[in-house]
């Protein structure tokens, strides 16, 4: 095997950690926010945050990515699997700054739940990163990748009964607009957690 081809440099598993870390953060903070909205501006500022941290660890592996020759996999999937990570952080604080600026005073169950989903897309999504390290055992890791579908499948569930209640609600035609967008930003996120999943199950079915 994949770890006898691997260089020693943990370098972008560090990176791959990091990004997941960051990721699972901003998803928290947001199931946080959407369970609560006492104090919205302060919480959307500290997912912004972490927003920033996730693109900082992004730019630093890419620019690795294109100066270091050996790499533990193939390259384009590297990327992908870096520009996946980071999608789902980016759009988890797109969803915040729409809570925000929207000034959203009541959140909907579904988007609640969706806040549950994605959260839980992404602590399975780190488990699945952090244990590519490692293929001794990959069974765990295309375990942790089937709940992220699992996941992702709830979440789409979610968005239809979410935005089926939404029409039905006789809400105005603003505030029926405002939470589409939520609600499809946040099913997009768990969209790219899959993503994310299937990159991985690539790596460990073509490796071990």
């Amino acid at each position: 095997m994949l770890e006898k081809l691997m260089p020693r440099s943990d370098e972008f598993f560090n990176d791959f950690d990091q990004q997941a870390q960051a990721t699972l953060e901003g998803t928290r903070l947001l199931r946080e926010l959407l369970n609560d909205l006492t104090d919205a501006a302060a919480k959307v500022k500290r997912i912004k945050e972490v927003e920033h941290l996730g693109d900082e660890i992004t730019h630093k592996a890419f620019e690795r990515l294109h100066k270091q020759f050996i790499t533990p996999f193939d390259r384009a999937e590297i990327h992908r699997l870096l520009s996946r990570i980071d999608d789902v952080l980016d759009l988890a604080d797109g969803a915040s700054e729409r809570i925000l600026l929207y000034e959203v005073t009541d959140v909907p169950q579904e988007a609640r739940e969706l806040g549950r989903v994605l959260h839980a897309s992404a602590l399975k999504m780190q488990e699945a990163v952090a244990a590519l390290r490692t293929i001794k055992k990959p069974q765990g890791i295309l375990t942790a990748c089937v709940e992220i579908n699992r996941l992702e499948n709830e979440a789409d569930h979610l968005l239809r009964s979410g935005l089926a209640k939404l029409f039905k609600s006789g809400a105005d035609p603003l505030t029926v607009i405002k939470w589409k967008e939520i609600y499809e930003l946040l099913e997009s996120a768990t969209d790219r957690c899959e993503d994310v999943a299937n990159v991985i199950e690539g790596v460990v079915l073509e490796h071990s």
